[in-house]
């Protein structure tokens, strides 16, 4: 039975979590609904007060009535066995968003649900991710346009020199972070979802058991499991993390202090964004990069126009083509030490000196201590083998029935979102429906001021892509100076490019740098996720004057040697 759930946004505001801690973040290793937010259910924002209606002019009327409506829907949840006399139609190992999506959508679909969680509900996402971060650039991008004399002035105005309070931004974001975990907390709480807390493990087919480390443990049966445990920092050998001097996305997230001089091994979105953050609060980085360019998991000509952004004009330096084979953290006055080596001929090239640095090399899966052994399954570099329906695969190459595994520990797509509509799409075939995730529609940002933002192939996998399967590629692209409403802001400063294919239209890869490039992506996104092609959704009509006419620009700018449309439905006369 699925439920129609309606809840109030009264707060707003990704990592996924496993039983003890593992998380995701919004960074790539190597069908979200409408009622979904950067990730996270807007049910966490709700306060928790839920109404269940089947025809809106009752909503109001009827409060009490409708309330007892959702509390029959998930009277399963309790001491009660399931249909097929499981203690739950289906067990979660934990509570990340990854998790936390996937619970509420089986409250949906009616489905007897409990989560496993041994660390805090949220997991890397909320507590040490996305939301804290997204707190530290709200205050850097107010930093860096109050600093900026010259911006300001072209609006008429003026202002004093801007400065901060570094233990309040600290706040800010362990606030934000502290509300929203209790708000999803107590989303899954009034849903009905049993939060069962303890280290998950699974102990046999559709048996997991949980329980904290020296205590008792547990065993649940479930028709269905899904482990959902995240990943964490990623530190390769050789660096010695003391979480002061030499640190991790984690520890820098607490902003304990704002060095002068920072180091950032790697320069992907977790590297460039504690950039923008750092540099903004006034200190100098230096960028340690072991390929030959900064940003290389960009489009390279949007990487290009990023650094002469983001870098060039900034207090920032790099070594590219370099790895770090040692950092030692400073100590009794030395400062901390960093040894590189030549990438390709692993000679001694430079010894850097400076007051901190971040190890940003990525995200490693959380997957010990899962079990896994007891149904026959090997990691793959730590990652849990899965095939495209997510469904787990043991080390003779066949399904394990009824066990499935999303987010980061699987490793498709290391993104929070990722692994939220990985989670629905899990419950929608344990429900009984089929159903595939396309990857190539989910999009990524990156939220640098300006922001960064993508979804389907680069150019150079879109051009492997056509000399392998025999096609041509179109290219269009169009200017943020081109744009009233971005003029208007002083922020001309962009670029959308589209790759795609001329002879059908079909949309392979959007790549956007610029005001607010993380929100525009998503029409995009939608329609590689629908199928819509240039010629159907170049029709569209965007309100003037919008930087989504960025977008529609974009599009229309494409040139498609078949117009013919699909069409989606007849027009409607009003």
């Amino acid at each position: 039975m699925q439920s129609s759930i309606s809840l109030s946004l009264s707060s707003s505001s990704p990592l996924t979590v496993r039983s003890d801690g593992g998380a995701t973040s919004d960074v790539f290793f190597g069908a979200p609904s409408q009622l979904w937010f950067c990730g996270v259910r807007r049910e966490a924002f709700s306060g928790c007060k839920a109404v269940v209606f089947n025809q809106l002019p009752s909503v109001t009327k009827k409060k009490k009535k409708k309330k007892k409506k959702i509390s029959a829907s998930l009277t399963g949840n309790g001491a009660s066995l399931t249909k097929g006399g499981f203690d739950y139609d289906l067990v979660i190992i934990g509570a990340g968003v990854g998790g936390h999506g996937a619970a509420l959508h089986a409250v949906e679909k009616g489905l007897k649900t409990a989560i496993i969680e041994g660390d805090v509900v949220g997991g890397t996402c909320v507590n040490r991710g996305c939301v804290p971060s997204k707190a530290l650039l709200a205050v850097s991008g107010r930093m860096r346009e109050l600093q900026n004399e010259h911006h300001m002035k072209s609006f008429g105005l003026q202002v004093a020199a801007a400065g901060y309070d570094r233990q309040a931004v600290a706040d800010h974001a362990e606030n934000l972070a502290s509300k929203i975990r209790n708000n999803l907390t107590n989303s899954l709480i009034s849903l009905g979802v049993d939060i069962l807390t303890g280290v998950g493990t699974v102990v046999g087919p559709q048996k997991v058991k949980y329980g904290k480390a020296g205590g008792s443990e547990t065993v649940v049966t479930a028709k269905d499991i899904i482990i959902a445990t995240g990943s964490v920092p990623f530190v390769p050998k050789g660096i010695d993390v003391d979480g002061k001097t030499v640190i991790t996305s984690d520890h820098a997230l607490k902003l304990e202090t704002v060095p002068e001089w920072i180091a950032i091994v790697g320069s992907g979105y977790i590297g460039l964004e504690f950039s923008d953050v750092y540099t903004a609060l006034g200190s100098e980085v230096t960028f340690v990069e072991a390929l030959d360019q900064l940003m290389p998991g960009f489009d390279p000509e949007i990487g290009k126009l990023a650094q002469r952004v983001l870098i060039n004009p900034r207090k920032i330096d790099y070594h590219t083509g370099v790895f770090a084979t040692k950092i030692t953290p400073a100590k009794d006055g030395k400062p901390v030490t960093i040894e590189l080596i030549d990438a390709k001929t692993k000679e001694p090239k430079d010894t850097l000196e400076v007051d901190a640095a971040l190890i940003a090399t990525g995200r490693a899966p959380f997957t010990q201590g899962l079990g896994l052994e007891n149904v026959n399954v090997e990691t793959q570099r730590g990652f849990i083998p899965v095939d495209e329906r997510m469904r787990v695969i043991d080390s003779k190459g066949e399904l394990v029935p009824h066990l499935y595994c999303i987010g980061d520990a699987n490793g498709k797509m290391m993104l929070a979102h990722a692994a939220s509509a990985q989670g629905i799409s899990v419950v929608e075939q344990v429900s009984g429906k089929d159903h595939v995730l396309n990857h190539l529609s989910i999009p990524a940002a990156c939220f640098t001021h300006p922001e960064i933002s993508m979804v389907g192939l680069t150019e150079p996998q879109a051009r492997e892509k056509a000399e392998k399967e025999g096609f041509e590629i179109g290219i269009a692209k169009t200017s943020f100076k081109a744009n009233t409403k971005a003029l208007a802001e002083n922020e001309g400063e962009g670029l959308a490019k589209l790759i795609y294919r001329p002879d059908n239209g079909e949309i392979l890869g959007v790549h956007i740098f610029g005001m607010h490039a993380a929100d525009l992506i998503h029409e995009a996104s939608n329609a590689i996720a629908l199928g819509t092609r240039i010629q159907d959704i170049k029709y569209a009509v965007h309100a003037h004057p919008t930087l989504s006419e960025v977008i529609d620009e974009l599009f229309k700018s494409a040139k498609v040697k078949n117009e013919a449309s699909r069409g989606v439905g007849e027009p409607v006369a009003v």
